[in-house]
Order: structure tokens, then sequence, then C-alpha cells
């Protein structure tokens, strides 16, 4: 789930269907006034709220940005994880050394320095246990209401809440007493050593490829740090000289110095670095010509080249560099594979339908873990010019990244597959483009070579170049203006502007409403939602605190609508504190969504995902859809086919709960910004409350869309969204206002199932008592 939590709604768009319209629509919304100076001071946040509610892409063109409009006062954001030394065993795996914080490493598993009843309470397990979310505490607990105090030297791995990583590896260390004495030590010693084995049993037992260890026992159980650090490292060395399984990498992460300090004594000592230099000593050369440095890494003027054994999908540069083949298709080729699957879909979406203005097409990077990815199209090795376009393709993508203001780039070993070049050939075409820019490249700058950890074969070749670079003087120095055609800064064109580019012109149209509404209305600003009601106690405190920033906050409901009112002393004012509104309510959000497809998943044993299909216009499908329609005053302008396999798994389970409970098509009118949150994980009484809840607060739906259009007839959207869906009313019986649960039967324990108010209303207080069918956009 950790994954889920890096862009939880970038899942929502890629759980969407590969036949939904493609993301080729896009308008402009005009930027004048007073709308200029409101972009330029929440520029990041109006996009990322355009994202989450309509699913739109925002780029601001014409606007300078002057900087985080955030009036809640953040802590200074910490210091990236930074690796301080890399250690290889004589088995392949690494060892490194990192100065970071454990609660953001992505890796495949953190490791808990817990204690044995896995409560949370104090230290690294406090820091880790609040980042990890409330799933963290729960699943601890409930391991030791079933197992009992989980024994000193033992580990459990667990999931990892809202971590980065995978996984999360509660692991119980020795406790010493304070200034422990020597023979205290070597007793402890034993545990901690059968503490770090069960930590890399669970690893190999789970094949996992990465694990980011702490100095377990070192902080608030007072073993010494010098003896804890050589006992980790010496029990990782001893461990692998006898496993057949090796991870990619042990992570030794700790964020204070003395402790980093000691880790890197200890591996020094222990392993020794002749197979590795420490990454600070690699960057710290920088003369003109090739610098002395590890094997691994070279130094060409402001250019260190490095090259790694690792999975490409995983790199942490500024730009990831893709060759895909002239069709776009991500589904062929290795690298496009691994990038895509990591990515998610909306890659495909974009690169599919980038205008080709060079050989070279820029997408966003979605789940990977960079700025961008540049997708190169290179030809086989025997077609005409196949190897000098190649190299062209590697020297094009380093100067597009310079001319980006990036500071790093990864390219794997591009055309060893299927485009038929040799693993010593793509070495030397490579690392002579890298060679042929490094002289000219004036800001400092780093080339990864990524190698797939399993080719030897390649790895070696890239090392064998890699060492004649270094005996070569580097080449003369060529005018960068001859050299490459550099692309400056573009000057911005027309008005000052906003980009909206969606996967249907329809999402743009609700996107470009909702922005005029937000930039051009001269009253304060209203926000409907009914997430509201789920805003936290640190959060209502924000509002509070947002109150006294030249801006009245108001909150209200009625009849059933929550409501947050803004206005400021300015439009600027409300519209910049409305923006951290929307934040607030993008995070309640994404916990609810996370914890519904965590109890979905718990209770069906499988992902969620959902997928709208558009269904032909000529089709008797789309015949038989619209046909409720013909008598209302709507054009249907679309309709699609939801598919949710974990919704109809829980479906199918109620209906056998309400004993084979037969099921009505019924309708519901859903705001545009909910419509794919419901896909996802069903249908809520927050997401579509009607005009007046008069016969009870729980979900409602209607046998027509005549009455549909009554019940809902207060939605602001520029179209209407109807999902036809099947529900299980089961043993009904009369609503009334405030219900929160169905009444009790009469002279029965039994609960009704549902209530209903007249023939055509039925209210449902289980999501999982409708099965959404098909969603219907209709022109009002």
């Amino acid at each position: 789930m950790a994954s889920f939590v890096n862009s939880l709604f970038e899942m929502i768009g890629s759980s969407r269907s590969t036949s939904a319209a493609s993301m080729d629509n896009q308008q402009n919304f005009i930027l004048d006034g007073s709308s200029v100076n409101i972009v330029s001071r929440c520029q990041t946040e109006l996009c990322e709220t355009i994202r989450h509610k309509f699913q739109c892409e925002a780029t601001v063109e014409g606007v300078d940005f002057q900087g985080d409009s955030n009036v809640f006062k953040k802590k200074k954001a910490p210091d990236p994880p930074t690796k301080r030394l890399e250690v290889a065993l004589p088995t392949g795996a690494r060892v490194s050394v990192w100065k970071g914080d454990l609660t953001d490493m992505k890796v495949d598993a953190v490791v808990n320095a817990a204690n044995s009843q896995l409560n949370h309470g104090g230290g690294l397990a406090a820091a880790i246990s609040k980042a990890g979310g409330s799933q963290i505490q729960r699943e601890s607990d409930t391991y030791i209401r079933k197992h009992g105090a989980l024994p000193t030297g033992e580990a459990i791995i667990c999931s990892a809440g809202n971590l980065p990583c995978k996984k999360l590896i509660h692991a119980v260390g020795p406790q010493v007493a304070y200034k422990p004495n020597s023979s205290q030590v070597r007793q402890a010693q034993r545990l901690l050593e059968k503490t770090i084995r069960s930590i890399l049993h669970i690893v190999e037992k789970h094949q996992l490829t990465s694990v980011a260890i702490p100095a377990i026992s070192s902080g608030l159980f007072n073993y010494p740090l010098a003896d804890c650090a050589e006992t980790i490292v010496n029990t990782v060395k001893l461990h692998f000289r006898s496993s057949y399984y090796t991870p990619v990498e042990i992570l030794l992460v700790n964020h204070d110095e003395p402790t980093v300090t000691e880790m890197m004594r200890a591996c020094d000592r222990i392993i020794g670095t002749q197979s590795s230099a420490s990454y600070s000593q690699a960057v710290s050369s920088n003369t003109r010509g090739a610098a002395n440095t590890s094997p691994g890494t070279v130094q060409i003027g402001n250019v260190l080249v490095m090259l790694k054994r690792e999975n490409i999908e995983e790199q942490q540069t500024d730009v990831i560099v893709n060759t895909t083949s002239a069709h776009r298709d991500l589904n062929s080729g290795m690298i496009s594979v691994a990038l895509l699957k990591k990515a998610g879909y909306g890659m495909q979406r974009e690169i599919r339908n980038a205008p080709l203005k060079g050989p070279i097409v820029v997408t966003k990077p979605y789940r990977l873990k960079c700025k961008e990815v540049f997708h190169t199209f290179c030809v086989e090795k025997y077609q005409k010019d196949g190897k000098k376009i190649l190299s062209d393709s590697v020297y094009e993508c380093l100067w597009m990244a310079v001319t980006r203001h990036h500071k790093s780039v990864a390219f794997p070993a591009i055309g060893t597959g299927a485009l038929k070049f040799s693993a010593a050939e793509v070495a030397s075409i490579m690392c002579e483009a890298v060679a042929k820019f490094a002289p000219n490249c004036e800001a400092r700058f780093e080339v990864h070579f990524v190698i797939f950890p399993a080719d030897s074969n390649t790895f070696e070749a890239f090392q064998d170049e890699l060492s004649n670079l270094k005996s070569k003087e580097p080449p003369v120095n060529v005018p960068l203006a001859l050299e490459y055609n550099v692309i400056s800064p573009r000057k911005k064109a027309g008005p000052p502007h906003i980009t909206l580019m969606g996967s249907s012109i329809e999402s743009i149209k609700e996107a470009k409403k909702w922005l005029t509404g937000l930039l051009l209305m001269s009253s304060g600003v209203y926000i409907y939602n009914n997430f509201i009601q789920h805003l936290s106690d640190r959060q209502y405190r924000q509002l509070a605190r947002l109150a006294g920033h030249r801006v009245s906050v108001e909150e209200f409901l009625s009849s059933g609508h929550a409501c947050i009112n803004v206005s400021g002393n300015s439009r600027e004012d409300s519209v910049v504190a409305a923006l951290q509104v929307e934040a607030m309510l993008r995070e309640v959000q994404e916990t609810f969504v996370r914890d519904e497809v965590a109890g979905m998943e718990g209770m069906t044993g499988s992902a969620v995902s959902f997928e709208r299909k558009i269904v032909d216009r000529s089709s008797q499908e789309f015949l038989k859809v619209v046909q409720p329609f013909k008598n209302v005053p709507l054009s249907p302008i679309k309709v699609e086919k939801v598919e949710n396999a974990a919704l109809e798994t829980l479906f199918g389970f109620k209906k056998k709960q309400l004993k084979g409970s037969s099921t009505r098509t019924m309708y519901q009118c859903i705001p545009a910004q909910f419509c794919d949150l419901a896909f996802l994980v069903g249908f809520h009484a927050e997401v579509a409350p009607p005009e007046n809840p008069n016969f009870g607060e729980g979900i409602y739906f209607t046998a027509t869309v005549e009455k549909a259009r009554e019940v809902w007839k207060g939605n602001r959207d520029e179209h209407l969204y109807f999902v036809a869906a099947e529900v299980l009313e089961g043993r009904s019986t009369h609503g009334t206002p405030g219900l929160i649960l169905p009444p009790v039967k009469d002279n029965d324990p039994c609960f009704y199932h549902s209530v209903h108010g007249g023939p055509e209303i039925s209210v449902i207080f289980s999501g999982y008592q409708a099965l959404p069918r098909y969603i219907i956009t209709c022109g009002k």
C-alpha cells in the first residue's frame, strides 16, 4: 500500500480503462488582472487541486511563481537521504551507509527497532508509527493479541501503511543496562546477531531486494554505538558468505552523524572498501580530466559517471531515460515494461498522445522516483545509421537534461535487447557520447549507467569502457553552440494562461467552470464537500489559524450538505486560503480511500482497481442504457461501462447475506469530482448527498432519471453524471430524517436492510449493497 500512498489519485487515474478517451483534449484558461496575482502565489496548490478534483493536468504559462503560499507555518523539509558509503560483498550483495530519515526511504522494506510488546511509543518506533499512520500500531496490536509478545531476537513483517517502502519489519533487539559493562555487552551481542539474522531471513523468504536497517538497540536500549555498528556489519557479512540469495542492497540508515560515522568505520574495517569508493569521495574530485576514482565511477570535468547494478525503475535521478518503439507502446521491450509497471498506465497514455517534436518525448514520472522520463526512439543495429542514431540519442538526452535544469540522468544499457547491439558496442557508443558531452558541461552533473543486476556481461563491458575513459585525455573542447542546438527557455507567447489537458473534454470543461468560479467571481469562495465532516482536530486547528490571516472561515451544514465559506480582505486572500482548505480535504479523501481499499483488499484477497469502458453509440447496449433518458430534457453525451472486480465480489457477499435479495436498476447523480472515487471504493453517503435527506443519512438511489433530477437538483457541474447501479433493497421500511442505520423490524431483533421514500427512492446504509454498472454523462 505504500506505493499507493506516494500518489493516491494517480492510482485512480491508472485504474481507468485503456479504451477511455485518450489525453488529447486541451483548452486554455486566460488569466488577467487579479487572477494573475492569485496564480503567481499559489500555482502549485492550484494545479494539484485541479488534478485531484478532475483528473486534469494544468500547466501555467506566462506567470512568474512567487513562492510557497501556504499560510500554515511549516517546518523546513528534512534533507533527502544521502548515501555515504557503498561496499560489495563476494556474493554480489551490496552494503551501503546512509544518512537520512528511515521514514523517507523508498526501499522494499524498512526495519523498525521495536520492543517486545510492539508498542511504538518512543524513539525511532514512534517516528515510524506516526509517519506510517494508525495502521502500523493497529496491525501490531492484532499480532500481540494473537501471538503474545515478540521475543528478543525475533522479527515479523507487516504492511507499511503510509510509508514509501513496501513492507515494514518489526525487529526486537536486546536491551542492556545504562552504561553496561563488557560482560553485559557480550551477552547482548548474541541476541543482536540473532535479531539481524531474523531480519535477513525475512528478506530472503519474501524475496526483497532492498532493506533499510537502523542501528538497532543503540538508542533507547543502551547498546554501545561502536559495538552495535560492528555487530550489525559483521552479522550481515557472515550471513551473505553462505547465503545463496543476495538482495540488491542492505542499507544501514541513521539520521545522526555519530551513528553514520560508526557504521562507515565498521564497514571499512570488516568488509573493506576496495570494491567501491564512497559517494562523497567520488564527487570530491573535480579535475578537467578523468579522476582517479573507484572502478565504478569516472569524473570528467563537471560530469561524474557512475556504473550501478540496479533496476532502472528504482532510480532517484532527476531523469530516467527509456528507449521505446516507434509505435510508442510501453508494453514492448524490457526497459519500457519495467518503467510502465512501476509508473502506471498514465505514462502510456501521455506518451501515446504527446506531439512528436524531435527524437525525444518527455513525460511525467507518475509513480517513478525521478522528475521526468525521456523516451528515445532508436533503431536496430543493422538499419541505416543505427549506431549514429543510438549515439545521438544519448547525447541529446544529456543536453536536454541540462537545458531543462536537471542535475542527474539514469541510462539503461540502450540497444542490447531487441535492437541487436552487443554489450561491448552499447557500452562503447554510450560512453563515447558522454565523453563528447562532458567537457562542455558547465555545471556539476551526474550520469548513471544502470545495468540490470543479473546482466554480468553488460556490466563488465561498461566497466571496461569506464576504465578506458580514465586513461584517455578529455576530447578537445568544442563550442557548445556548434555541438548542440541548445533549447533556450521558451518565451512565453500570448497572454498569461492555464492550459488544461485531460482524458475527456467533459473533465476539462468541469475544471474550467471550477476555475471560473474560483478566480473570477467577486464573492467569497464556497467549498461544498461532505468530507468536511471528516476533518481531524489537527485540521480544525489549522482552520482556526487560517482564519487569522486576513480571512474568515465559516463552516455550515444545511440539508445534509457540508460547506466551508472562505472570505478575505481581497479576492486573492480568499482564493489562496481556499486552496489551503482544498489541500486539507485532499488529505482527508486520500486517507478515506486508502482505508477503504485496505479493507476491500482484506475482504476479497485481491487488489482493487476499476475500468471505465466507452460504450459504442451504435450498439444495442448503448441504446438500452439511454432508453430511460428519452423523456427527460437531457442529452446523453457518453455512456461508459464500469467494471470493478472487488466491488462485484463484495456485492455478491452482500447478496448472500441478504439471502438472495433481488436487485433493481436505480440511479444516482454524482458530482464530477467524486465519480472515480465511487468507482474505486463504492458508494458512500459523503459522495452524493441528496438535496433534502428526508429519509435518513444514507446512500440515496432513485428508480427513474426524472426522480434523480429532482433529488439532486442542486448539482453545480457543467454536466450531469448519472450512475446506473444494481441495488439490493432487501427488507425495507419507510425512512425518516436523521436515520444513520435502518431501524429494527417490529417484534424482530433484525434490522431492516434499507429504507425508502415511496416507490421511487431507496436509501441503503452499506455501499456494498449497490454495484455501479454504467456512468451516463449528460449535457444539461
